[in-house]
């Protein structure tokens, strides 16, 4: 039985519980998956959301008067690095980002074809400089200045969002919500909160084999985005707007079943992507469709590192090399498209500096990768942690959130 019959089946088990999906549904997922081949370094997003796209900024709580952090863990500018460590036990910094979290994956079996996606959290002790199991939470969005994170309770969608104190790994607030949450973002000023809502949990989906290597694909379960929040994060008050499943010409899905809002950076749009063209979508914060701001059309919601500090550079897709070794930033002034070193662009360290998942000097195996620093025209490439293991998508393999060190 080829993969095309299992995903068939696999939608037809799902017929008596949901509403039928329309038909070819599973040809156009095929036919995603393999245009996508080449983007598989991104695929955690598919099934995570691409959280560390999300993890921007809040400001902190108290104003940060009686910060009581010890001198040194989070001085900004310097390098900390560990190159022998894979997961980091110790902190990682470079420049203005910090690796505030990390997360490891896991699908766990529900029934023989449907599985849920769970993330385990290790968060940076900030009096240690290590990083400490958390099992509490679903998801971990981090604030610059790395004191305050946005968190969600294990069962998804979530009724409340936690406010916790990174200094004492206590909740300080809790915002109640009437839609269900299942993903967080903040504003780049920090003072509002991007909450996308759900009907169902975002991370249940079936799978089936894929007969072109053996592996598997995911599909959605249902498309249960609903739409998002607005919230202050000093008052917790804000709005609720509709903004559900995009489609395309043939009525299919044009979003993955989690794919989660994250504010533009002036604060006055939010966006997500899109699976097929143009790739991204901006909205009002009344829910309406708009056009892409000038300074944001070139995002990549699967590229995490985004606009620069200043505004003037966008982090791309990596460049079409062979084994994804390099990849591209374009000037938004000039639209001009600069080369740098590394297969995927995770945060800027600095307006010229970035941290990048990087191969292997052998090239041999584009998922034994490892965190760097690259520097745009210049050819030095500084490691900051060990290699990873295993393909993507295995057990044990870790995912970094990194946030402004501000």
């Amino acid at each position: 039985m080829n993969a095309e019959e299992l995903l068939r089946d696999a939608l037809r088990e799902q017929a008596v519980e949901l509403q039928p999906l329309r038909a070819g549904f599973a040809d156009q997922v095929l036919a995603v998956r393999r245009r996508r081949r080449a983007r598989r370094l991104a695929s955690v997003a598919v099934a995570t959301a691409a959280v560390v796209a999300v993890a921007v900024g809040v400001p902190l709580l108290d104003g940060g008067k009686d910060d009581v952090r010890p001198a040194g863990v989070l001085d900004p500018g310097e390098t900390r690095a560990h190159p022998d460590q894979s997961p980091p036990r110790e902190l990682i910094r470079a420049g203005e980002a910090t690796m505030a979290a990390y997360f490891i994956t896991d699908s766990v079996r529900q029934t023989a074809r449907r599985s849920h996606t769970t993330r385990t959290y290790w968060l940076l002790d900030q009096h240690t400089g290590r990083y400490e199991k958390d099992t509490r939470w679903s998801y971990v969005a981090v604030a610059p200045g790395l004191k305050t994170a946005a968190v969600l309770e294990r069962t998804l969608p979530a009724r409340r969002i936690g406010l916790l104190d990174l200094t004492t790994g206590e909740v300080a607030r809790w915002i109640p919500v009437e839609h269900g949450v299942g993903g967080v973002a903040f504003s780049h000023d920090g003072r509002e909160l991007v909450a996308t809502t759900y009907s169902a949990d975002p991370d249940v989906v079936t799978r089936a084999a894929d007969d072109q290597d053996g592996t598997s694909v995911s599909l959605p379960v249902t498309m249960p985005r609903t739409g998002f929040y607005v919230l202050g994060v000093a008052s917790g008050k804000g709005s609720w707007s509709k903004a559900g499943n995009p489609h395309d010409s043939m009525g299919l899905p044009t979003i993955n079943a989690r794919q989660d809002f994250a504010p533009s950076r002036s604060g006055q749009y939010v966006w997500a992507g899109l699976t097929g063209e143009p790739g991204i979508q901006f909205y009002d914060l009344h829910g309406h469709q708009v056009p892409a701001p000038a300074g944001e059309r070139n995002l990549k919601w699967y590229v995490e590192a985004g606009l620069s500090p200043d505004g003037e550079r966008v982090a791309g897709d990596f460049a079409g090399r062979t084994m994804k070794t390099s990849s591209w930033i374009t000037d938004i002034g000039t639209g001009r498209k600069t080369e740098v070193h590394g297969q995927q662009l995770l945060a800027w360290a600095d307006n010229r500096s970035l941290i990048a998942w990087d191969i292997g000097k052998d090239g041999g195996n584009e998922f034994h990768n490892r965190l760097v620093l690259v520097t745009v025209g210049s050819d030095k490439i500084v490691p900051l942690s060990g290699f990873r293991k295993g393909n993507d998508g295995d057990a044990g393999r870790w995912t970094p959130v990194f946030a402004e060190s501000r």
